[in-house]
């Protein structure tokens, strides 16, 4: 019952799918629209603030970098310039980058919610503004007028472009505040060198600087894309949690729904049927005149019509019940050896006059030497006359039904029942074989059933542990395939051996004839001790 009513809930119809698809887009695009407006880099908030973190921790991994270098620098500007200049320079150049480390430190350490973004970002490019400031005034002191200076102030600008590149890439203009200065000084001292080789110089370090700055925005770029992958990602993971318990909680309460309704069902079994008994047992004794016949004869059809609808009721009862059961986890299989092929010629004799109404031929094909199997003889016989019984309801008069019994591949055992009656469409299986299901041609059929014939034969089945196949052909016919499991196939037992007579002591001058023989044989087996 349970399947009928909630498959058609799980479907969704291309037109829904596509209608959500352009809603989740336009969402995406209100969403999106909005954070730029609030957001003074153009991009989304949180992403403003994981760029000054990613600008923080680069920063801090590469102080160890920086300090080499403004020592090296100035070390080595200290052979030409002296070393007061340099020992000055360099001091305030590491003023600069504790400053930096500081506060990138303080920047980490608060917390997210509490960071006011725009603030620290333009500390962090005053910060680097300053540091490239020094840089600047490091270049512009010339280092002599030999042709070894300009190659020395072009590799010092090379270095502080390139890892102030690297380090400050994920916060654009601070890469510009940091270099921009450093370059401006080594392009001035080649220019104003006047020579074609510092024109040549500068030009140098336009390009260079140039290509660095492109590069810091390639790496920023890449920076961004990576975030917004991983914000979409993230959105979509909370979509799906969000929808996987709300899927959850209704399949929660549907099953709760479903299980309160089984348990009722199997509960009702006495209320139900306490009625129905006491109306086929008066309608049959008023349909047989047992206590005389009736003043009016249209009594007697009116009473036979009340005990066949009594008789249809308790059968629909009856399945309504045993399937509620089964939903349930009720129904217990009473377990004994059975016979298929006894199972399906009982089944065959009971619905040979419905058959032979409807001029129907049942052909049987059943393997010789079947084993019997452990299973519940009353399911199986259920399963066959479901199966069977649908097999005459729907085949057209003077069609065929197959019984098949045999062994399959794996060992098991299966029951086949195949017709040659209108088929059943593909997309109509699914209906079918779910409760209270009828295709087309039951719905046409004037013998409509209440649609649980074949779901209670499939859960019995499974209950068995076996397989529940149904292949179908429009204008050719349906089979039904019940196989059972290698595991419930009992092998055959080797007979008990029969125990060695024991032979009779001889005795000397005892009785000789047959019958003392006897007596003494017996005597011998059953007493203890002489006689």
């Amino acid at each position: 019952m349970s399947v009928a009513t909630s498959e058609p809930l799980e479907v969704s119809s291309p037109a829904e799918k596509a209608a959500a698809k352009r809603r989740r887009a336009a969402a995406k695009r209100v969403r999106d629209a909005r954070d730029r407006l609030t957001s003074s880099t153009g991009t989304r908030p949180a992403f403003d603030y994981e760029l000054l973190r990613l600008f923080a921790q680069n920063r801090q991994s590469g102080s160890l970098v920086i300090l080499l270098l403004v020592g090296s620098i100035g070390f080595l500007s200290s052979l030409w310039t002296g070393a007061t200049g340099a020992v000055i320079w360099t001091l305030a150049a590491l003023m600069i980058h504790v400053a930096i480390i500081v506060s990138c430190r303080q920047f980490l350490a608060e917390p997210p919610a509490n960071v006011d973004v725009r603030r620290w970002r333009l500390r962090f490019v005053i910060l680097d503004l300053f540091f490239g400031l020094a840089w600047m005034f490091q270049l512009l002191q010339p280092v002599g007028v030999s042709e070894s200076s300009g190659t020395f102030n072009l590799f010092v600008m090379l270095l502080v472009v390139a890892v102030s590149s690297m380090l400050a890439s994920s916060l654009p203009i601070a890469v510009l505040a940091a270099t921009a200065p450093v370059t401006i000084a080594v392009t001035l001292n080649f220019v104003f060198d006047g020579t074609m080789h510092g024109y040549v110089l500068a030009a140098m370090a336009i390009t260079a600087h140039s290509y660095f700055v492109l590069l810091a925005y390639r790496l920023y770029s890449s920076t961004l894309a990576t975030l917004e992958a991983r914000a979409e990602k993230d959105a979509l993971i909370g979509e799906l949690e969000q929808a996987k318990a709300k899927s959850d909680e209704a399949r929660g309460r549907a099953e709760s729904a479903n299980i309160a309704k089984s348990r009722f069902l199997a509960q009702m079994s006495h209320e139900l049927r306490t009625p129905l008994n006491a109306i086929l047992g008066f309608s049959e004794v008023m349909k047989n005149e047992i206590f005389g016949p009736h003043a009016v004869a249209v009594y007697k059809e009116y009473s036979a019509d009340i005990h066949n609808s009594g008789v249809h009721l308790l059968n629909l009862i009856n399945e309504i019940l045993d399937l509620s059961r089964i939903e349930a986890g009720r129904y217990e299989l009473n377990e004994e050896a059975v016979s298929l092929v006894q199972v399906v010629e009982d089944c065959h004799h009971l619905l040979k006059l419905r058959a032979k109404n409807r001029d129907i031929a049942i052909h049987e094909v059943y393997e010789p030497d079947m084993p019997r199997i452990w299973g519940d003889e009353r399911a199986a016989r259920q399963i066959c006359l479901n199966l069977l019984s649908n097999a005459i309801k729907f085949t057209p008069q003077g069609g065929e039904v197959w019984l098949k019994v045999g062994w399959t591949a794996a060992g098991g055992q299966y029951i086949s029942v195949k017709d040659n009656g209108p088929g059943i469409p593909d997309d109509e299986i699914p209906i079918v074989l779910a409760s209270f299901g009828q295709g087309s041609n039951a719905i046409k059929s004037a013998e409509q059933g209440a649609g649980l014939g074949l779901p209670i034969a499939k859960s019995l089945v499974d209950l068995h542990g076996g397989s529940f196949v149904l292949k179908s052909q429009l204008r050719a016919g349906t089979e039904v395939v019940v196989t059972f499991p290698p595991e419930r196939v009992m092998s055959a037992l080797a007979p008990f051996a029969e125990a060695p007579a024991i032979a009779a002591p001889p005795m000397v001058g005892g009785p000789s004839t047959h019958d003392d023989r006897m007596r003494s044989g017996k005597r011998s087996i059953f007493s203890i001790g002489p006689s």
